[in-house]
């Protein structure tokens, strides 16, 4: 199989290459649906849980790909193998990197207008091959949605990416999927602020030491209450291990 269950989540084995591979055939087919990618973390394993409608999100999501340390230790635990994370920034970044060979458009949305604003700003400048048909801050209200929603599905942009927090944006597409006609849609997290520069992304020994959960916390410490969820969901994978 190329996934492994973990408390109800699927999470697709395959490399961050595989991921970015896969991606890119998604965008080269015609005619296809909606293709929902999910970078999970430990955060909406466990909220997945208890909230019956993300489960659902999770259950008809097209790949889930193990955004975070602490999924691919709980594979380890369960005696499976996922063998890297695969954040929604690596690939990103990644799709962006190749877009020389494999270019594509792009409609952006989420963050604060002025993050929103430069990161298209950045993007465009540095990727070429990326081509930016739309963007729209986060914070828009009900009509604004309407006019949102109708404008991505009239721009059919080959990549929407939406950075309105997890699982928020998980839901936000699920909920407009079928009006959206995107060939691919994936929630970015707080991408959006690392690439505008409004944030800084941990250094890479910080990354291959699987710590970059600790830099985060060190940098904001009010998401303490967040991280909270690890040590649960550590718990939770250990007890069932032993059952």
């Amino acid at each position: 199989m190329n996934t492994v269950n973990i408390l109800g989540v699927p999470f697709s084995k395959r490399t961050l290459s595989d991921t970015v591979a896969l991606v890119q055939a998604q965008i080269a087919a015609k005619d296809q649906p909606l293709f929902h990618l999910i970078t999970a973390n430990p955060e909406i394993v466990m909220a997945a849980r208890s909230e019956k409608q993300l489960q659902t999100i999770v259950d008809e999501a097209d790949i889930i790909t193990p955004d975070g340390i602490g999924v691919v230790l709980a594979a380890k635990w369960q005696g499976e193998h996922i063998p890297e994370r695969v954040t929604g920034y690596d690939l990103l970044i990644r799709l962006f990197e190749e877009a020389k060979q494999h270019n594509f458009t792009l409609y952006i949305v989420g963050a604060d207008e002025q993050t929103n604003a430069k990161a298209a700003e950045i993007i465009a400048g540095k990727y070429p091959g990326v081509t930016i048909v739309g963007r729209h801050n986060g914070f828009f209200k009900d009509g604004q949605e309407e006019a949102l929603v109708a404008d991505i599905g009239q721009k059919r942009p080959d990549v929407l990416i939406v950075a309105l927090g997890a699982p928020n944006a998980e839901r936000w597409i699920f909920k407009h999927k079928s009006r959206l006609h995107a060939k691919v849609a994936f929630g970015v997290g707080g991408s959006l602020d690392v690439i505008a520069g409004k944030v800084k992304r941990a250094p890479v020994i910080w990354q291959k030491l699987n710590v970059e959960w600790l830099y985060r916390l060190l940098k904001q410490p009010s998401r303490w209450r967040r991280q909270l969820v690890l040590p649960k969901f550590a718990v939770t994978i250990l007890t069932n291990r032993r059952r």
